[in-house]
């Protein structure tokens, strides 16, 4: 019997600040507190040791935030090594970690890779101090500089970068000068994405009512152009919407949820997919540290679960795997459902390949995708396909 695959997510909530525009679960916390979460978390993956998914496969783990390099060292050596010591970790393993500038050193880092960990993002924004600033970070691009020394220095050899774009006050060509910085040091992964202003964060409070002081339509469309002329220049593949990898480096973990293969969220809040069920975990920090110090950890696992039906299943195949260049596989829609793309989705896709939102690739195989012209109404695509 072929054993499946599984990926892990394990959630760190912690933060040295909010950013004003960040809508994540997290929140600084004091020493104790930090200590008693990591704790908690350790027996949460101890308590699937005895479980049908330690016998799978581990093809790709990520350990988010919040910011998880807010952990100590230690605490972030004992986290991977619970998980080698519960679950199956393929060799070639894809092991990322979330870090900030102003919160690793170089030991941190050596410390992180020795433990496992061979992927490393680090949250940069912006390489203009003033827009770090207006956006509530802790780090000036000096830190991010000397963070990215460090990680480098300690033997990374996978690291990720995230820039934003259309920030306050930002020009075209500012961001293209802060996007060519980027490009100098040569990581292997950008992740490259427009602000979105959620609601309940200060930014909301602070611009919901003065979009004037935001890119307008036509700049942020030039910075979104320029991103892919730049990036596409230097050697990165656009894989996905909003993230460029140099050959052999596209995230694996992120494309286990653009596929929807299956992942389990390991800590506060984090949301998994597993036999087309969708469950998250309590989101409480208090509970979720209370029930595991209690012995009775399970009352905050497996929350809100929902049986995906065969309907919410496609529709998730499609508006998710759309989101990738390469598009979808008529082949795998047809083997997980048993009917064909072309025929459940007759109308839809007629109408998309008429307004040349989406194209038929053939070769190596049968597949749909966003056109050019799709990518930039991708959301519009995406509802077409929801029943």
């Amino acid at each position: 019997m072929e054993i499946k695959d599984l990926s892990l997510y394990i959630h760190i909530p912690f933060c040295v600040r909010k950013c004003d525009y960040c809508d994540f679960l997290s929140a600084p916390a004091d020493e104790m507190t930090r200590e008693a979460y990591v704790q908690a978390l350790l027996m949460e993956i101890q308590s699937h040791a005895a479980g049908s998914l330690a016998e799978r496969k581990v093809k790709s783990i990520f350990i988010g935030g919040g910011t998880p390099s807010t952990l100590t060292a230690k605490q972030i050596t004992q986290i991977v090594d619970k998980i080698k010591g519960v679950f199956l970790i393929n060799k070639d393993c894809e092991i990322s970690m979330e870090a900030n500038p102003g919160t690793v050193t170089p030991e941190k880092c050596r410390c992180y890779f020795n433990a496992g960990v061979n992927r490393l993002s680090i949250g940069l924004q912006s390489p203009d101090d003033a827009l770090l600033k207006t956006l509530g970070r802790i780090h000036t691009y000096e830190d991010f500089l000397h963070t990215y020394d460090a990680v480098r220095g300690a033997g990374f050899q996978n690291i990720n970068i995230d820039l934003m774009s259309a920030l306050p006050g930002q020009s075209v060509e500012q961001y293209c000068g802060g996007l060519a910085k980027v490009v100098a040091l040569s990581p292997e992964h950008i992740s490259a994405y427009s602000l979105i202003i959620e609601e309940g964060t200060p930014f909301f409070d602070r611009y919901n009512s003065e979009c004037d002081l935001f890119p307008d339509e036509a700049e942020d469309r030039e910075m979104y152009e320029r991103t892919k002329e730049i990036l596409g220049g230097a050697g990165y593949e656009r894989y996905e919407i909003s993230n460029y990898a140099k050959d052999g480096f596209t995230c694996k973990h992120n494309i286990v949820y653009w596929e929807r293969e299956e992942y389990l969220g390991l800590g506060l809040g984090s949301s998994s997919l597993i036999n087309n069920t969708r469950f998250k975990n309590d989101s409480n920090l208090k509970k979720y540290i209370d029930a595991w110090k209690s012995g009775k950890g399970a009352v905050v696992q497996n929350l809100e679960r929902e049986e995906l039906s065969v309907r919410e299943q496609m529709e998730e195949f499609m508006f998710l795997g759309l989101r990738m260049m390469r598009g979808v596989s008529e082949e795998k829609f047809a083997e997980l459902f048993g009917e064909s793309l072309m025929h459940v989705y007759e109308k839809q896709i007629d109408k998309m390949l008429k307004q040349d939102l989406l194209c038929r690739k053939m070769e190596p195989e049968k597949r749909l995708a966003l056109t050019d012209k799709g990518i930039d109404v991708s959301n519009y695509v995406f509802e077409q396909f929801l029943f």
